[in-house]
């Protein structure tokens, strides 16, 4: 593998970026703010599931931006009995994404392993993620400066799995398929998309889920260094 790499291109949360970490951390400082009496707990395990539902379809276009920041926030509140306006939706939406990049916890190793692969490969940011968000979580954790491109769905006008674009990462990062390789936490998004494409690509399955054996992937980032 390592012989014929030259560019890694990474997903940023779940992978490098500790998303659930983070999230907690500002929902509970908005909580704190509007809702007491909720305990960080129970929002978290009903939002989590609720959330990472609402990004499959979003990244399917089956829902829209504004309709995923809504969706995923209503249902939890709905769940939980608390009545909540639209207008507090809107206001509490805004602050989590305003508060999130203010907590920048990575996944262990993760500056370590930035260091090693830098000095031998060009690395690569490959993001559905809200581009402004997505560029203060870089800046803010202290690793942007690793990254040679940053590949946002909002510029590149498509998400991860559509090949599109993976097309786009590497034509402005100039790299072959052959000499790109994918990291990234979700199957579909991350590791079908790139595959799909014609990339090789690890799956980053800190969760230990079980996958078919055909699919390359690393428990913990510091595999990576026994790897490239």
């Amino acid at each position: 593998m390592k012989n014929k790499i030259k560019h890694i291109f990474f997903d940023l949360d779940h992978t490098l970026w500790d998303f659930d970490k983070n999230s907690e951390l500002a929902f509970d400082r908005i909580l704190n703010n509007y809702f007491p009496n909720i305990k960080i707990e129970d929002f978290i395990a009903i939002y989590a599931p609720i959330n990472q539902a609402c990004w499959k379809l979003y990244q399917k276009d089956k829902i829209t931006h504004q309709e995923l920041r809504y969706k995923r926030l209503k249902d939890t509140f709905d769940i939980l009995k608390q009545e909540i306006s639209e207008k507090q939706i809107d206001v509490i939406s805004d602050e989590y994404i305003e508060f999130l990049p203010d907590f920048n916890h990575l996944f262990d190793d993760a500056i370590e392993v930035l260091n090693f692969l830098c000095e031998k490969y060009q690395l690569h940011i490959i993001t559905n993620g809200f581009a402004e968000v997505q560029y203060k979580k870089l800046n803010n954790s202290n690793i942007s400066h690793y990254f040679k491109t940053i590949t946002n769905s909002e510029l590149a006008g498509a998400k991860k799995p559509n090949p599109i674009i993976f097309e786009h990462a590497l034509n402005i990062a100039n790299a072959q398929k052959n000499e790109s390789i994918m990291i990234g936490d979700c199957l579909d998004a991350d590791v079908n998309g790139a595959l799909d494409f014609g990339m090789e690509a690890i799956f980053f399955n800190p969760n230990q889920i079980e996958v078919a054996q055909s699919i390359n992937q690393i428990i913990n980032l510091a595999e990576l260094k026994k790897l490239f």
